[in-house]
């Protein structure tokens, strides 16, 4: 007889239930005597699919909905991919783990015909919604046509065809996840497509006073990656505002450094702002704050401001 039971709050598509069957089978795994549930639950970012996410709200589109049924005491946990996680949480809430990282690259899924993204025809059309994404593949490839579109994984691979893409990106941990592998035409390295904040990382959202599950689901932690993720969230928190802008970052652990670049672009990606810091892992947050910053400092706040009309930056040094 189960000893407790501890539910899992989900959205419902095939990469989120992936993702919270993975953390349901390692609990059972640690404590076989307790009971684990999966509590699927739609979000608005599930049910609007026709819209660019730029301009329907964003990060907080797929977890409110989750987090409002963790404060009615429906689930325990909630499972997150870190990259729809937004910086601030409900009070009452927190993001207690940080899981270790897959790949955090983007890739490319090529139409037949092509070996590469350095193939793609003039004028080429890419399909995917994500800011980010276009205004780094316009710095490079500036002829390129950017399409947006939505669903789950395999929607938008099957736009390669419907739609008569030459290539759709999406992230590699979601390709490995649901295996997808095979279709996967060349890898973006960050030189050159700067990763999401957090991708390839899941997030296990809690109640900050339920003491018996934090003690529980706390083995789910991973420092190299939390560290990471941690600098990455403090540059988008510093940045973001409520504006949705290509804004990216992504740190490196090695040992007790921590590498960070961050970056914002403008849209087509032709006015684009890097910088990198190093710093002791312990300096994580701080670091991320510091080098939003410099971004700021480096001209960023002009970009945000003039390219987007939000004046959520006047303020900042």
């Amino acid at each position: 007889m189960a000893t407790r039971t501890l539910r899992i709050g989900t959205r419902a598509s095939a990469l989120a239930l992936w993702q919270a069957n993975w953390v349901k089978s390692e609990l059972e795994k640690k404590y076989p005597d307790m009971e684990v549930t999966l509590t699927k639950i739609q979000t608005q970012g599930d049910k609007i699919l026709d819209v660019p996410l730029a301009m329907v709200g964003g990060k907080g589109l797929f977890v409110k909905e989750i987090q409002e049924a963790m404060l009615r005491d429906e689930i325990d946990i909630a499972v997150h991919s870190m990259k729809d996680v937004p910086t601030f949480f409900p009070e009452g809430t927190g993001l207690r783990c940080i899981t270790e990282r897959e790949d955090p690259r983007d890739i490319v899924v090529l139409k037949e015909g092509y070996n590469s993204f350095n193939d793609i025809r003039q004028g080429g059309r890419i399909g995917t919604s994500s800011l980010r994404r276009k205004a780094q593949l316009l710095s490079l490839r500036p002829d390129l046509q950017m399409i947006d579109i939505r669903g789950n994984v395999q929607t938008r691979i099957s736009k390669l065809t419907e739609d008569n893409l030459d290539a759709v990106v999406l992230a590699a941990a979601g390709m490995h996840r649901l295996g997808f592998g095979e279709q996967i035409g060349e890898y973006l390295e960050p030189e050159t497509c700067l990763p999401a904040i957090g991708q390839g990382a899941l997030g296990l959202e809690s109640r900050i006073d339920d003491d018996g599950t934090n003690a529980l689901i706390d083995f789910f932690n991973h420092p190299p990656t939390a560290h990471a993720v941690i600098a990455e969230r403090a540059v988008l928190a510093t940045l973001e505002g409520g504006c949705q802008v290509p804004i990216a970052a992504f740190g490196t652990v090695a040992g007790e450094q921590l590498d960070l670049i961050g970056l914002v672009s403008s849209v087509d990606g032709q006015n684009m702002l890097k910088k990198t810091m190093h710093c002791h892992v312990d300096q994580a947050k701080e670091t991320g704050i510091a080098l939003a910053k410099q971004l700021l400092a480096a001209g960023a706040g002009s970009i945000l401001n003039e390219v987007y009309g939000c004046d959520t930056f006047a303020d900042k040094d």
